[in-house]
């Protein structure tokens, strides 16, 4: 039987890949741990794939011609096992495509590769969405990176730095996880985010239509994770104080709004892939040791 996890290696990195789920399940760079190793008494995941939709869904189904399906959060490609199709060294592809039990929920031909390309500084993870079938096929993906947080030290002093100004207000959610109408202001200093246990312990911060294409998660002290984001337009910022994680994802498309009982066709945000059409969504992480000069900071730092 093939090991569950596969382990790449490029210089002073390593990282391990879950069969289950096609998930990233440990990165490191020397002796410094990047991502948390996931609790199951607080969250067990620790960067799960998301598909075929993102967040939740009204009363835990989609609706497509009239019927209705149980897909529920995030989809299921997080309790999926992939087949790893390509292995080198320093990089892998795993592959989920559509099954009997899959489209009991989802009713369309699908082929999902995750390749993960690790280098001595930085994991590059592309999503590759084909649609195999003669239809039209609606679909989100994401990314759910929970990093460690602190980074070094205590929480005190981490924050998130926006490529861009952005709007400072996010949607609230609403019960069930819902997008509601209403919106709530978010406390930016200019591009700056501070991270307090406070700031995300609620519920998450999801930014829609983001203008970014990069974010720089850093602890203070000099050190950060640069994130690069391509064919991803919406970030959230997500936790569960004091639990010492904060998850970055990236996502194509997001929970329902409050009131959404639509076909899945009509879910905002929702991509409609043409038959024999691919489309890829990437994040590169890159791990800072020095600041100084990254082009992210704010000027007078």
């Amino acid at each position: 039987m093939p090991p569950e996890n596969v382990i790449l290696n490029a210089g002073p990195a390593r990282a391990s890949i879950a069969r289950r789920g096609g998930e990233w399940r440990s990165w490191s760079v020397g002796d410094i741990d990047l991502l948390w190793p996931g609790d199951p008494a607080v969250w067990p995941g620790v960067a799960p794939v998301l598909f075929p939709v993102v967040g939740w869904t009204h009363n835990g189904q989609v609706r497509v011609g009239g019927a209705g399906y149980e897909l529920g959060v995030h989809g299921f490609a997080g309790e999926s096992d992939f087949v790893l199709a390509e292995q080198a060294e320093d990089r892998a592809l795993l592959v989920l495509e559509d099954t009997a039990a899959s489209r009991a929920r989802y009713l369309f031909a699908f082929r999902l590769e995750i390749e993960y390309r690790l280098t001595p500084t930085a994991m590059q993870v592309t999503l590759f969405v084909a649609n195999t079938g003669s239809g039209v096929m609606p679909y989100a993906v994401g990314l759910h990176p929970g990093f460690c947080w602190p980074l070094a030290g205590s929480q005190a002093g981490h924050a998130i730095i926006f490529d861009s100004p952005e709007r400072p207000d996010v949607p609230v959610i609403a019960p069930g996880g819902l997008f509601s109408v209403r919106r709530r202001p978010v406390p930016f200093a200019g591009r700056v985010l501070r991270l307090t246990p406070d700031l995300l312990a609620a519920e998450a911060l999801c930014f829609l239509e983001v203008t970014s294409r990069r974010l720089l998660y850093e602890n203070g002290a000099g050190q950060g994770l640069r994130v690069s984001l391509e064919n991803f337009p919406h970030v959230a910022l997500w936790a569960r104080p004091p639990a010492p994680f904060v998850a970055i994802e990236a996502w194509t498309g997001h929970g329902d709004p409050e009131g959404f009982a639509g076909d899945l066709f009509e879910k905002p945000s929702m991509i409609l892939l043409q038959p024999g059409a691919r489309a890829s969504h990437a994040a590169r992480y890159e791990f800072l040791t020095d600041l100084q000069d990254c082009s992210l900071l704010p000027k007078g730092r």
